[in-house]
Formats: C-alpha cells, sequence, structure tokens
C-alpha cells in the first residue's frame, strides 16, 4: 500500500479499492483513527488506524460496526414533512427546495417579530468543528435567534477544574501506563474510555494499585485492586478529608506548594473540619479506607487520577471536582509525566472557536440563554415562547432530563420543529420537517480530543447516502435564502477545517490542514512526555494551582474547597428520602453512546432490554426478585424495566444503564423520565445522578 495522497487517501493494487484517513467523530474521549476501506465507492470495510499512537488501530464494538449505521436500511434518505399528529411519527417525501423555502420562510417571519423565539438545540452526536460548531453558530448569531448553554455533559466539572487548574487541561492520558497509583474516580474507561483502560491494565500488570472510586461495582470497578463505594453526590467530602489527611499528617510537597499553589495556608485551616470520621458519615464508608487512602495517595508516585463526569452531575458537582483537582498540587504529582489528574484534555488544543463560531455577527445584540439542561421548562413556560426549534447533533426527547416536560413542549402545535439526523429519533417523530444527515463517512471534518493530546481529520470516504446532506451545507443552504451575504457563509467545509487549526498556541505550530488531512492526525507540538504543571505554568489568573480561587471570590463562591451536598439525598433531603429512599444513577450502557448507536438492533440485541441494578437488600425489602418487572418512580415521572438482582450497587442505590429510546422501551418511557432539570453549583450543568426514586415490583418474572 502506497502513502496518503492530499485527500487523506491510500492506494491499494486494485484500483477500485481506497483506504481513507477518518476519526470517529462521537462523545468519548478517544476520538480513534479510523480507516475505511472503499471499493467502487461503496465501504466495504472499518478498522482502527494502527499508525495514531493513542488508539492504536483498535475500535470500541460499536465503531467497529459502524458501516451498519451508514448503511442501515433506517437511514433517512430525503427531507420529509409530517402528516400525521407529532408524535406519531408518520411523514411523507418532499423535495430540499421545499424543505428549505419552508423553514426560511418560517424563520424569516419568526426573527422579523422576535429572533429570540426561534432556539437551536443541539449537543455533541458529533463532535467535529465543521459538523458540530461553527456554520450552525454563525446562522444563528445572523439571525439573533436564542442562544443556548450546552450543559447536558460535562459543564460542572470543567467550571470547577477551571477555578483550580485554570481550565479543561491535565496530565497526559498516553502516560497511566507508567503510573504506580491510578484511581478511577467517578470513571469507567471500560466502556466509555477504551484506550486508557488498555494503559491502565498494562499498568496494573506491571505492579501498579487501581482503585475505582464509585457507588457501583462496574465492569471497570470489578476489575480494579480495590473499590471504595461512596454514596452518590458526596466526592467533594471525601476530597476533603483526603485533605486533612495529607496536610495533618505532614503527606504534602512544601516545596511544590510553596512554588506553584496559591491559598495553602487558608486550605490548611478549612480542612481541619473535614475529618475522616466526617467525611466518612457522609460518604458511608469507613475513616479507615480514608485515611489509608490519602496515605497511598502521598507515598505511592507517580500517582495518576482519572476524574470523569459521572461524580460531577450533583447539585454540588462543580465543587467537588475542584475539591479533587487540589489534590495532585498538594502531593506534587503534577511533576512527573505519570502524575495528576485529568478530566478532559481539550483546552490545550486552543482551536480557534471565535473565527469557528463568529460571535461578532450578534452585532451587538445580546439574545437570552437557555440552559439545556432545562429545556422542558424552555419548551413550555419561556417567555417569550419558543416558537420554532431546529434540532441537529442531539435526540432530545431521549436524553433530556424531566423527559415529560420535553414531551410536553415537543408535542405543541404552535411550535415548529427541524430535525436534521440520520435516523428517525424519539425527537423527529415530532417534527415538522426531517432533514437527512450525513454519517461520518460522507463529510469533512476536524476533530480534536477531551481525552488524548492529538488533531485528527475526517475524509468523506464515500458519498452522501441518499439525498443526505452535511449539517453545515443545511446552514450554508438555509443561510443564502434568507439573504445572509457575509463571506463566512460561503466558507466550505474545509475552508472551516483550516480555520480551526489557525492558532497562536505554541501547542499548535506546525498543525495545517493539509498535512493532518494526508496523515490523518497529528499530536500536538509538547513533549513525548509531557507534564504541563511540573514547574507550575497553570492556565489560572496567578499562574498557579488555587487552592484559593480569585475566580470564585469574583463570581460570590466561596473561594475555598467546601462540601456542596446533593439535593436529593436521604441526608440532604430527609422529607423527600423518606418517600424517595433510592438514590438513582443512570451510567451509560456498554453498547449505546448516550442515545447514538442505541437504534441498531445489533446494539438492542447486545443490551437486552432496560434493566435496573439493585442491592439484594433492597430487593428484598421490597419483594423484588430478580427477573421481575418493576417500575422506578419519583415526583416527576416513573418507567418500567427488569430487575436485576446483583449487588454491584452499594445498598441504597439503583442503577439503570442508558441511555434507552423511548420508541425502544416496552412502556415508552426511560431513565429521564425521573431525573431533574435542577442545575449544579457551577456553570449550570446538569444533575442526572442527583435523583431520588422508589422501586415496586410491577409483574413476577415468568
Amino acid at each position: 500500500m502506497n502513502a496518503p495522497t492530499k485527500e487523506g487517501r491510500l492506494a491499494d493494487a486494485d484500483s477500485r479499492v481506497q483506504v481513507v484517513r477518518t476519526a470517529c467523530p462521537h462523545d468519548c474521549p478517544d476520538t480513534c483513527g479510523m480507516l475505511v476501506t472503499v471499493k467502487d465507492g461503496v465501504a466495504v470495510k472499518i478498522q482502527g488506524d494502527p499508525s495514531m499512537p493513542f488508539t492504536e488501530g483498535t475500535l470500541c464494538t460499536k465503531v467497529a460496526h459502524y458501516l451498519e449505521r451508514t448503511y442501515s436500511p433506517d437511514r433517512i434518505l430525503h427531507p420529509m414533512k409530517r402528516v400525521g399528529p407529532k408524535g406519531s411519527g408518520a411523514f411523507e417525501r418532499i423535495t430540499w427546495d421545499e424543505a428549505l423555502d419552508t423553514i426560511a420562510a418560517r424563520l424569516q417571519a419568526l426573527a422579523a417579530e422576535n429572533p429570540e423565539s426561534i432556539l437551536p438545540v443541539s449537543y455533541a452526536g458529533t463532535m467535529g468543528m465543521a459538523q458540530y460548531s461553527s456554520m450552525d453558530r454563525r446562522f444563528f448569531h445572523k439571525l439573533g435567534a436564542s442562544l443556548l448553554d450546552r450543559t447536558l455533559c460535562s459543564t460542572l466539572g470543567k467550571f470547577g477544574l477551571k477555578a483550580t487548574l485554570g481550565g479543561s487541561v491535565g496530565m497526559d492520558p498516553e502516560r497511566f501506563d507508567e503510573a504506580k497509583l491510578i484511581i478511577l474516580w467517578g470513571a469507567n474507561p471500560v466502556v466509555s474510555n477504551l484506550h486508557l483502560w488498555s494503559r491502565v491494565q498494562e499498568a496494573k500488570r506491571r505492579g501498579a494499585k487501581v482503585i475505582a472510586i464509585d457507588p457501583y461495582r462496574s465492569l471497570s470497578a470489578e476489575r480494579c485492586t480495590q473499590q471504595i463505594a461512596l454514596l452518590p453526590g458526596t466526592d467533594g467530602a471525601l476530597a476533603l478529608a483526603l485533605m486533612h489527611v495529607l496536610i495533618g499528617e505532614d503527606l504534602v510537597d512544601h516545596d511544590y506548594i510553596a512554588k506553584y499553589t496559591v491559598g495553602f495556608e487558608q486550605l490548611a485551616e478549612r480542612v481541619k473540619q473535614y475529618t475522616p470520621q466526617w467525611a466518612a458519615k457522609v460518604c458511608g464508608i469507613t475513616a479507615a479506607e480514608i485515611a489509608t487512602l490519602a496515605r497511598e495517595y502521598a507515598s505511592v508516585k507517580p500517582a495518576a487520577i482519572r476524574l470523569n463526569y459521572g461524580m460531577q452531575r450533583h447539585a454540588g458537582g462543580g465543587i467537588a471536582a475542584r475539591n479533587i483537582a487540589c489534590l495532585p498540587a498538594l502531593t506534587g504529582a503534577w511533576r512527573e509525566a505519570a502524575g495528576g489528574i485529568v478530566l478532559t484534555t481539550a483546552d490545550f488544543y486552543n482551536f480557534d472557536h471565535a473565527a469557528l463560531e463568529r460571535p461578532d455577527l450578534l452585532a451587538g445584540r445580546r439574545p437570552r440563554v437557555i440552559n439545556q439542561a432545562a429545556l422542558g421548562d424552555a419548551l413550555t413556560a419561556a417567555d417569550p415562547a419558543v416558537r420554532a426549534i431546529i434540532v441537529y447533533n442531539t435526540n432530545s426527547v431521549a436524553v433530556c432530563p424531566d423527559s415529560e416536560k420535553v414531551i410536553a413542549g415537543f408535542r405543541r402545535e404552535d411550535l415548529f420543529t427541524v430535525v436534521m439526523d440520520s435516523f428517525l429519533t424519539d425527537t423527529a417523530d415530532y417534527a415538522d420537517i426531517v432533514l437527512p444527515a450525513t454519517t461520518q463517512l460522507e463529510h469533512h471534518d476536524v476533530h480534536k480530543s477531551y481525552g488524548h493530546l492529538y488533531v485528527l481529520a475526517n475524509n468523506p470516504a464515500i458519498a452522501p447516502v441518499g439525498e443526505s446532506l452535511p449539517n453545515s451545507e443545511v446552514f450554508r443552504r438555509l443561510a443564502a435564502r434568507m439573504g445572509f451575504d457575509e463571506p463566512c457563509f460561503r466558507d466550505s467545509d474545509e475552508d472551516i477545517c483550516r480555520t480551526a487549526l489557525r492558532s497562536s498556541s505554541p501547542r499548535m505550530k506546525g498543525i495545517e490542514w493539509e498535512d493532518v488531512k494526508q496523515a490523518g492526525w497529528r499530536r500536538l507540538a509538547v513533549p513525548e512526555r509531557f507534564a504541563p504543571f511540573a514547574e507550575g505554568g497553570f492556565p489560572t489568573p496567578s499562574g498557579k494551582c488555587e487552592f484559593h480561587s480569585a475566580l470564585l471570590e469574583q463570581q460570590g463562591v466561596d473561594p475555598l474547597p467546601f462540601f456542596n451536598p446533593p439535593a436529593e439525598s436521604v441526608q440532604s433531603n430527609p422529607d423527600l428520602g423518606r418517600r424517595y429512599p433510592l438514590a438513582f444513577l443512570s451510567p451509560p450502557a456498554r453498547n449505546f453512546l448516550n442515545s447514538s448507536f442505541a437504534n441498531l438492533k445489533r446494539f438492542r440485541d447486545l443490551e437486552g432490554e432496560p434493566r435496573l441494578e439493585l442491592h439484594s437488600a433492597d430487593a428484598a425489602a421490597r419483594g423484588i426478585a430478580d427477573g421481575d418487572r418493576v417500575r422506578v418512580f419519583n415526583d416527576r415521572g416513573s418507567f418500567a424495566l427488569r430487575a436485576r438482582v446483583n449487588d454491584k450497587p452499594r445498598p441504597g442505590v439503583v442503577v439503570a444503564p442508558s441511555v434507552w429510546w423511548k420508541k425502544h422501551s416496552s412502556d415508552g418511557g426511560n431513565a429521564n423520565n425521573v431525573t431533574s432539570q435542577r442545575t449544579g453549583d457551577l456553570g449550570g450543568g446538569a444533575t442526572f445522578y442527583d435523583c431520588l426514586v422508589e422501586v415496586e415490583r410491577i409483574e413476577q418474572a415468568g
């Protein structure tokens, strides 16, 4: 096989066969390099790119079968308009001209009255800059539409790290195999971070101790050396008690603290109150577990923490992430490439997001901001009312909290709804117009990662299936119909990719689109053994790790670490806890990726059916046996699923791997029937795992 061409295609001995360099677009930290084999214009094989150093030629089981997604018989192949009641999924075929003319006319009329009545709703169904965050933002900025605060996944944790470390930055995940102690804090990399997990396994083979901090014995936790099964939403309390032990027993790196941190004296005084005995009661674990963990963390080097998003989906999740982020600076773990903490690496890239999204097109206007975590309220109670909604890269009916309110909003006859997708999702069933979107094999894009340090290119391997179009092209055509004549609306997808990579950051030096497109990937311009904060240099206002956060102080938030409890727990809300005594978690199902892949039969068959995992004590107290059908409920709603009594959750916790499409569930419900629109402490992030429920048997196992 020869060298790649300028188009990222590898020649084959058979002239009809080409191998195209692509990248996985989905909401996963691994952002895998891929190779797609194309014969006579048809993709016949997909595999990992063995030349890509982090992902090393392997793909998860979902993306390994991506061709089934691209060529699924359920693909939307042409534009459609609704012919039945909202929610019925009844549509008839129309032309692109009719679809775009209809949309443009409706948006123009609404914009003439009040452009804030128009709302874009998107998330991370694809994470490439061209299809996720560029032409679409330009279009809605020019229109003056309401702004969407995209808060569903990572907001709380990222704001917590920004207050402490200065941004979404951390240790290089590629070095986890060298660590001697690894803490997986709210992380299940077997399911959602496969290539980090391979490095964790290698470290364990070399003698490293691997500790899972998780209320649930996940696939990762059961393969770790130890699990600390704390109560949901109490991670911040555990971190405070660890700091109490580290400082109280003088297990800290005084030199690192003196040179590269601010606020240590104040922190030391603050954490005196947070004893292991106090935290043991809050967290539902033992004081001995806490003290032992602190001593091991201080003495075993290098020590790496993989912090993940599960632990921050609580009312106090932002402060909890901040508390945990203080730990590596106390022990000097940052001194080594295999030490420190990582939640996300996204801010190392310095893509030119202003040039991509063009907020200057707002021309001084300040549209209202709608929090995506409260979409149900926005669609049912906003003033002025949302009168048009454009949905792309997300499946709001399935994935947004308090979904009965979300559905009530989409059912409104006066709400003009456009959905751009590759499949008729739960949300698309409520659309007035459905537009067919391309999959990753059918368009250009450029990707950064939040789980490694490589830029990746995606080259189109095949022509768009049916009449599908990239998201970017839809917004170009709408912009033209609405008379938007700024040159940026004529940028091609490759122009957008070039724009993303224009950066003055030294880490982006030498990374240009033509080169990345040909090679498939390029590592950021950082040392091979990248220890970003070995000598300080944090992107905080002080340039140091901020135990005392000036940013939080400016916002009127306590600038020192503290415990911010969950809103819904038996301890923090005993009245609610008496009615709904079980903490409810809905982590990712192994065979789905958020709601992506959950419509494909292969992955539904592998996942089986919606299930609720319970501890045997909680099941026995309710007369529930393994295999019974049960109802999970609270004041927000209910849904039915199959009980699995397996003791994987700790007592008092129930777990429903998610997110199932409602149309593929027996009762039309899913986990988000019971989750809350409440937002958390920093940045307004969603609090999916801050949720109390009760469970009852509705049908005995046959």
